[in-house]
């Protein structure tokens, strides 16, 4: 599927098998899912999904009729379509040589990271970020180590401004 990467936001109601519906509806259609991130919002009846996935404008809007169309889904919104915060919860654990444990340490801190563990044999750390900027750290820290395992919560966004998604 030709096109850029967006960030669909998908309020659903709590209800058995709608994500399954959700999902099913991606692959039927041969749709990508780049990633993908659901929890219940401030009510318990409801929860809010994020898709990532790629297409053109014109793909993104089938999805996003479609999707409206599903007995569960209350709203959608193409979060990439405004201005948007985006966050990525990243883990990330190297192995290094205990003299570099020092830099292990300060790249993290430049990047706003926190370290979980600190022993040379499993460095662990948290970082949140955008997906560019932890990207950008895990090619920084793989200078310094072996990259042992790496864990992504994939995005997560929310409008600037007043805007909300309907729930």
């Amino acid at each position: 599927m030709l096109g850029r990467r967006h960030i669909i936001s998908v309020t659903l109601q709590n209800e058995v098998g709608a994500l399954n519906r959700v999902a099913g509806l991606f692959s039927t259609r041969g749709y990508n899912i780049e990633s993908l991130s659901v929890a219940p919002t401030d009510d318990p009846t409801v929860s809010r999904l994020t898709v990532v996935t790629t297409g053109n404008d014109a793909v993104i809007q089938q999805i996003s009729n479609q999707l409206l169309k599903l007995v569960d889904v209350v709203d959608v919104e193409d979060v990439t379509r405004a201005e948007h915060f985006e966050r990525e919860l990243l883990l990330i654990k190297v192995k290094a040589k205990a003299t570099q444990v020092g830099s292990l340490w300060s790249a993290s801190q430049r990047a706003g990271g926190r370290v979980l563990w600190d022993a040379a044999d499993s460095f662990t750390i948290e970082l949140t970020s955008n997906e560019a900027e932890n990207n950008r750290f895990m090619a920084e820290i793989a200078n310094f180590g072996e990259v042992l395992e790496v864990v992504r919560s994939g995005a997560l966004a929310i409008q600037k401004g007043k805007e909300i998604l309907e729930s």
